[in-house]
Protein backbone atom coordinates (compact mmCIF):
# COMPACT_ATOMS: atom_id res chain seq x y z
CA UNK A 1 0.00 0.00 0.00
CA UNK A 2 2.84 2.33 0.88
CA UNK A 3 4.55 1.61 -2.45
CA UNK A 4 1.34 2.30 -4.35
CA UNK A 5 0.95 5.64 -2.56
CA UNK A 6 4.56 6.61 -3.40
CA UNK A 7 4.14 5.65 -7.09
CA UNK A 8 0.85 7.57 -7.35
CA UNK A 9 2.41 10.61 -5.66
CA UNK A 10 5.33 10.51 -8.09
CA UNK A 11 3.00 10.20 -11.11
CA UNK A 12 0.86 13.06 -9.81
CA UNK A 13 3.95 15.23 -9.24
CA UNK A 14 5.30 14.55 -12.78
CA UNK A 15 1.90 15.28 -14.27
CA UNK A 16 1.66 18.54 -12.28
CA UNK A 17 5.12 19.69 -13.44
CA UNK A 18 4.28 18.82 -17.05
CA UNK A 19 0.97 20.71 -16.92
CA UNK A 20 2.57 23.83 -15.41
CA UNK A 21 5.30 24.17 -18.03
CA UNK A 22 5.00 27.16 -20.35
CA UNK A 23 3.86 26.12 -23.80
CA UNK A 24 6.46 27.23 -26.36
CA UNK A 25 6.56 27.03 -30.12
CA UNK A 26 8.82 24.30 -31.44
CA UNK A 27 12.19 25.74 -32.54
CA UNK A 28 11.41 25.12 -36.23
CA UNK A 29 8.28 27.27 -35.98
CA UNK A 30 10.06 30.28 -34.46
CA UNK A 31 10.75 33.00 -37.00
CA UNK A 32 13.92 35.00 -37.17
CA UNK A 33 13.51 38.77 -37.36
CA UNK A 34 13.53 39.91 -40.97
CA UNK A 35 13.52 43.43 -42.34
CA UNK A 36 9.97 44.37 -43.20
CA UNK A 37 10.52 47.53 -45.19
CA UNK A 38 10.49 51.22 -44.51
CA UNK A 39 8.62 52.50 -41.47
CA UNK A 40 5.15 53.43 -42.60
CA UNK A 41 2.49 54.25 -40.04
CA UNK A 42 -0.52 52.32 -41.34
CA UNK A 43 -2.97 54.01 -38.97
CA UNK A 44 -3.53 56.70 -41.58
CA UNK A 45 -4.45 56.25 -45.23
CA UNK A 46 -1.17 55.76 -47.15
CA UNK A 47 -2.82 55.44 -50.57
CA UNK A 48 -0.88 56.83 -53.47
CA UNK A 49 2.52 55.63 -52.22
CA UNK A 50 3.09 52.77 -54.64
CA UNK A 51 -0.53 51.59 -54.40
CA UNK A 52 -2.10 50.48 -57.66
CA UNK A 53 -5.70 50.04 -58.70
CA UNK A 54 -8.47 52.38 -57.64
CA UNK A 55 -6.55 54.22 -54.94
CA UNK A 56 -7.42 57.88 -54.60
CA UNK A 57 -4.67 60.41 -55.18
CA UNK A 58 -3.11 61.59 -51.94
CA UNK A 59 -0.70 64.48 -51.71
CA UNK A 60 2.24 63.82 -49.43
CA UNK A 61 4.16 66.48 -47.57
CA UNK A 62 7.90 65.91 -47.25
CA UNK A 63 9.36 67.48 -44.12
CA UNK A 64 13.14 67.41 -43.88
CA UNK A 65 14.20 68.30 -40.32
CA UNK A 66 16.70 71.22 -40.16
CA UNK A 67 19.42 69.08 -38.54
CA UNK A 68 19.12 66.57 -41.41
CA UNK A 69 19.39 69.34 -44.04
CA UNK A 70 22.50 70.68 -42.31
CA UNK A 71 24.17 67.26 -42.00
CA UNK A 72 23.84 65.72 -45.50
CA UNK A 73 25.01 67.17 -48.81
CA UNK A 74 25.08 64.35 -51.36
CA UNK A 75 23.94 60.82 -52.11
CA UNK A 76 25.59 57.92 -53.91
CA UNK A 77 23.30 56.31 -56.48
CA UNK A 78 24.13 53.07 -58.25
CA UNK A 79 22.92 52.97 -61.85
CA UNK A 80 22.68 49.50 -63.31
CA UNK A 81 22.69 49.20 -67.09
CA UNK A 82 20.96 45.86 -67.71
CA UNK A 83 21.78 45.93 -71.44
CA UNK A 84 25.52 46.40 -70.90
CA UNK A 85 25.48 44.32 -67.68
CA UNK A 86 27.39 46.96 -65.67
CA UNK A 87 26.89 49.06 -62.56
CA UNK A 88 28.27 52.53 -62.00
CA UNK A 89 28.22 54.71 -58.87
CA UNK A 90 27.45 58.42 -59.07
CA UNK A 91 27.80 60.94 -56.26
CA UNK A 92 25.16 63.63 -56.74
CA UNK A 93 24.47 66.73 -54.66
CA UNK A 94 21.02 66.95 -53.12
CA UNK A 95 18.90 69.13 -55.41
CA UNK A 96 21.01 68.43 -58.52
CA UNK A 97 20.36 66.31 -61.61
CA UNK A 98 22.17 63.21 -62.82
CA UNK A 99 22.20 62.58 -66.57
CA UNK A 100 22.46 58.81 -67.02
CA UNK A 101 25.23 58.16 -69.57
CA UNK A 102 24.22 56.73 -72.97
CA UNK A 103 20.54 57.46 -72.34
CA UNK A 104 17.89 60.15 -72.51
CA UNK A 105 17.16 59.81 -68.78
CA UNK A 106 17.82 62.39 -66.10
CA UNK A 107 17.45 61.76 -62.36
CA UNK A 108 16.54 64.77 -60.21
CA UNK A 109 17.79 64.16 -56.66
CA UNK A 110 15.41 65.40 -53.98
CA UNK A 111 15.47 65.20 -50.19
CA UNK A 112 17.67 62.69 -48.39
CA UNK A 113 16.12 61.18 -45.26
CA UNK A 114 18.55 59.09 -43.17
CA UNK A 115 15.71 57.47 -41.19
CA UNK A 116 12.66 57.49 -43.50
CA UNK A 117 9.30 57.53 -41.75
CA UNK A 118 5.86 58.03 -43.21
CA UNK A 119 2.93 58.84 -40.96
CA UNK A 120 -0.33 59.61 -42.71
CA UNK A 121 0.52 62.08 -45.45
CA UNK A 122 3.78 63.30 -43.88
CA UNK A 123 7.13 61.86 -44.97
CA UNK A 124 10.09 62.75 -42.78
CA UNK A 125 13.20 61.44 -41.04
CA UNK A 126 12.69 60.35 -37.46
CA UNK A 127 16.40 60.85 -36.68
CA UNK A 128 19.72 61.79 -38.23
CA UNK A 129 21.02 58.22 -37.92
CA UNK A 130 21.18 56.06 -41.07
CA UNK A 131 18.66 53.52 -39.83
CA UNK A 132 16.48 53.54 -42.97
CA UNK A 133 18.21 55.81 -45.53
CA UNK A 134 16.16 56.97 -48.50
CA UNK A 135 16.22 59.64 -51.16
CA UNK A 136 13.43 61.20 -53.16
CA UNK A 137 14.02 61.12 -56.91
CA UNK A 138 12.18 62.08 -60.07
CA UNK A 139 13.23 60.43 -63.33
CA UNK A 140 12.68 62.38 -66.57
CA UNK A 141 12.92 61.34 -70.20
CA UNK A 142 13.32 64.28 -72.58
CA UNK A 143 11.72 66.56 -69.97
CA UNK A 144 8.71 64.27 -69.35
CA UNK A 145 8.42 62.70 -65.90
CA UNK A 146 8.52 58.88 -65.90
CA UNK A 147 8.87 58.26 -62.17
CA UNK A 148 6.98 58.55 -59.95
CA UNK A 149 3.64 58.33 -61.74
CA UNK A 150 2.04 60.61 -59.12
CA UNK A 151 3.49 62.98 -56.57
CA UNK A 152 6.71 64.93 -56.58
CA UNK A 153 9.12 62.21 -55.45
CA UNK A 154 9.56 58.48 -55.82
CA UNK A 155 11.71 56.95 -53.10
CA UNK A 156 14.86 54.85 -53.29
CA UNK A 157 15.62 52.93 -50.10
CA UNK A 158 19.20 51.78 -49.40
CA UNK A 159 18.12 48.78 -47.32
CA UNK A 160 15.03 47.91 -49.39
CA UNK A 161 16.01 48.60 -53.01
CA UNK A 162 13.04 46.80 -54.60
CA UNK A 163 10.26 48.59 -52.69
CA UNK A 164 8.48 51.08 -54.99
CA UNK A 165 11.57 51.05 -57.22
CA UNK A 166 12.01 52.77 -60.57
CA UNK A 167 10.97 50.32 -63.31
CA UNK A 168 12.71 50.61 -66.67
CA UNK A 169 13.60 48.08 -69.35
CA UNK A 170 17.28 49.05 -69.37
CA UNK A 171 18.20 50.92 -66.17
CA UNK A 172 17.66 50.45 -62.45
CA UNK A 173 18.53 52.84 -59.63
CA UNK A 174 19.64 52.00 -56.10
CA UNK A 175 20.55 54.33 -53.25
CA UNK A 176 23.91 53.27 -51.84
CA UNK A 177 24.31 55.90 -49.12
CA UNK A 178 24.10 59.50 -48.06
CA UNK A 179 27.24 61.66 -47.91
CA UNK A 180 27.78 63.94 -44.91
CA UNK A 181 28.78 67.56 -45.41
CA UNK A 182 32.49 68.23 -44.91
CA UNK A 183 33.21 69.66 -41.46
Amino acid sequence: MKKLLIVMSAVLMIFSLWACQKQEEPPAAKKSPMPQGPIIDQSADPQGHGVTGTAKKTEFQVVTPPDVKEHWSQVVIIVEDKKENKKEEFTVSIGDDLKIPDSDLTVRVGPFLPNFKMSGTVITSSSNETVNPSVGVAVMKDGEKLFPKTGEWGWLYAKFPTIHSFQHERFSLVLKEGVEKAK
